[in-house]
């Protein structure tokens, strides 16, 4: 009966070596703290982070760029100031027109 059995098993799973090599690259798959499932969920993690990053940092470059554009024409600033935060002048009124939805 044994012989049948060990027809089966490779020759170098039989001895102690190879099966606790085996039995730990199993652990370490599958059954570790960091296990593939987890390895695969935080490199997509990652990536993801990496393009947000990327995202800002461009962000970040218009950002400047557009200061370094206000900060050199006083009229471009005035232009920018009533467009984006309705500032007036002390004898004028600001009027915002909302389009309605249907």
């Amino acid at each position: 009966m044994k012989r049948k059995l060990a027809r089966f098993i490779p020759r170098w799973l039989r001895n102690r070596y190879g099966a606790s090599a085996v039995f730990l690259l199993v652990w370490i798959a599958f059954f570790d703290k960091s296990d593939a499932l987890t390895t695969y969920k935080n490199r997509r993690a990652l990536h993801k982070l990496e393009n947000e990053k990327d995202r800002y940092i461009s962000d970040i470059a218009l950002t400047q760029q557009r200061i370094a554009e206000l900060s050199g024409d006083p009229t471009l600033m005035e232009k920018f100031a009533r467009e984006r935060y309705y500032m007036k002048r002390k004898n004028e009124d600001v009027f915002v027109l909302v389009p309605e939805k249907d």
